[in-house]
């Protein structure tokens, strides 16, 4: 955790960003009291001042938010209007002052949900030109992996354009050695997750251009999700050979053996490279144990079909970031743990409370937007509307069919499928046998 002034910070907006894969349990993924998620970083706040103070900006992502069927067929409503419900009255019945939040946008592509809050006497009322976007990454651009975002600007002082603010919510290929996969998923992530073209930033609606914005073209952006970048420790390391023991998870209960095993993490080494997650920064996460992978039902024991990583990860960057010095970040991070009491599922929620800096004096009329280095350049994909909407469609076709299935086998899509199957056997030898009334004087 961050050293803070005690101070107050009344121009410095507090942004409260959670995650969690909830392991394809919809609305049975979170106990119905979320204090153990939401409310520490409430509590964290008291660092800032004398006075409790509550965050300006919550954003809750989920992956795996619900059955994969529920999710490629589009019966995701019942479900996030649920969560939305409930993380609303949870954050104001434990904010600090008791005070109101108001939703400033949804979205969910399948089972990939983000949900983002403003206070009431503020960053909500002060908000404008929300937007939010969606892309898959699976198999045929499916939405089974890949991204959704939301993004808004934020009026600043008369005569300025104020900032806007992005949030992307991930899910990346899974397994150990398909890392290339993933490299890949982000990229494409960057170049078919696009938003309306940045506005003339003089209050007006014209556009400077029609080329659609990346998530970089933003002036905070905040990357939260299941990422699933594993530990991969070279087979010379004395705890390779644990790796899938208890013996492995008793050694990550001490900090130093988790500083040290941060140099394995490849989400670290392929942002060194600067292959993914460029112009991005992330607090410590070695800090707090691996968010997965975890045995159901337990609050400190790991399962032994994996290697325990930090799958779930939290990262940031804002305008006044150098790309000079990228282990340096103006966001002061406050909070960057998991939360060990869900069991639910195999993973467990991480959550991160960030300061950002205030804004600069003599503040330009246009909205400031992310300074990346000279050797990156991100463009959209010219087929990034093509792909979305081929992966949509099948997403339907093979959601409908698989809960049709699911239907007929009373829950159970194998069960389903043994059903039709001989359902339809029955139908061919009844049409096909002889009539019974055959030959009949």
């Amino acid at each position: 955790m961050a050293e803070v002034s005690s101070s107050v910070h009344p121009d410095r907006l507090l942004v409260q960003i959670a995650s969690y894969n909830t392991n394809l349990q919809g609305v049975l993924g979170l106990p119905q009291d979320l204090v153990d998620w939401l409310a520490p970083t409430l509590q964290v706040s008291s660092f800032l001042s004398r006075e409790r103070r509550a965050p300006d900006i919550v954003a809750v992502g989920f992956q795996e938010l619900l059955p994969l069927h529920l999710g490629l067929s589009g019966r995701s409503k019942a479900v996030i209007d649920n969560r939305d419900a409930l993380i609303l009255s949870q954050i104001e019945e434990h904010a600090p002052n008791k005070e109101a939040y108001s939703l400033i946008a949804k979205v969910v592509n399948v089972g990939i949900a983000l949900l983002v809050y403003g206070l009431d006497n503020g960053v909500a009322r002060r908000a404008s030109d929300v937007q939010t976007a969606w892309t898959g990454c699976g198999p045929g651009y499916m939405g089974n992996k890949g991204a959704v975002g939301v993004r808004f600007r934020v009026d600043g002082p008369e005569g300025t354009a104020g900032e806007t603010f992005t949030f992307v919510n991930c899910h990346l290929t899974p397994f150990d050695h398909k890392l290339k996969q993933r490299v890949a998923d982000y990229q494409y992530i960057v170049r078919s997750l696009l938003f309306p073209p940045l506005s003339g930033g003089d209050g007006d609606s014209k556009s400077q251009s029609k080329v659609p914005s990346t998530i970089y073209d933003t002036s905070h952006l905040f990357l939260l999700g299941d990422l699933n970048f594993r530990l991969e420790i070279p087979k010379t390391h004395p705890l390779s050979a644990k790796r899938l023991t208890q013996d492995f998870a008793h050694a990550i209960e001490s900090e130093k053996t988790r500083e040290e095993l941060k140099e394995f993490d490849q989400l670290t080494l392929e942002k060194r490279k600067g292959t993914v997650f460029v112009g991005l920064r992330e607090g410590d996460f070695w800090k707090f144990k691996c968010s997965y992978k975890y045995l159901l039902g337990e609050v400190d024991k790991y399962s032994t079909k994996r290697t325990p990583s930090w799958t779930d990860r939290i990262l940031y960057a804002t305008y006044t970031d150098s790309p000079d010095t990228p282990d340096h970040s103006n966001v002061t991070n406050l909070l960057y743990t998991s939360i060990p009491s869900y069991t639910t599922s195999d993973h467990k929620p991480v959550v991160s409370l960030l300061l950002l800096p205030a804004r600069t004096e003599g503040a330009p009329s246009s909205i400031p937007t992310l300074r990346l280095p000279t050797t990156y350049a991100p463009t959209p994909d010219p087929l990034a509307s093509v792909k979305r909407y081929t992966g949509r469609v099948l997403d339907r076709i093979i959601g409908i069919i698989w809960w049709l299935f699911t239907l007929l086998g009373a829950g159970s899509s194998l069960v389903g499928i043994f059903n039709f199957f001989l359902g339809l056997g029955a139908w061919t030898w009844w049409k096909v046998k002889p009539g019974t009334l055959e030959g009949v004087v």
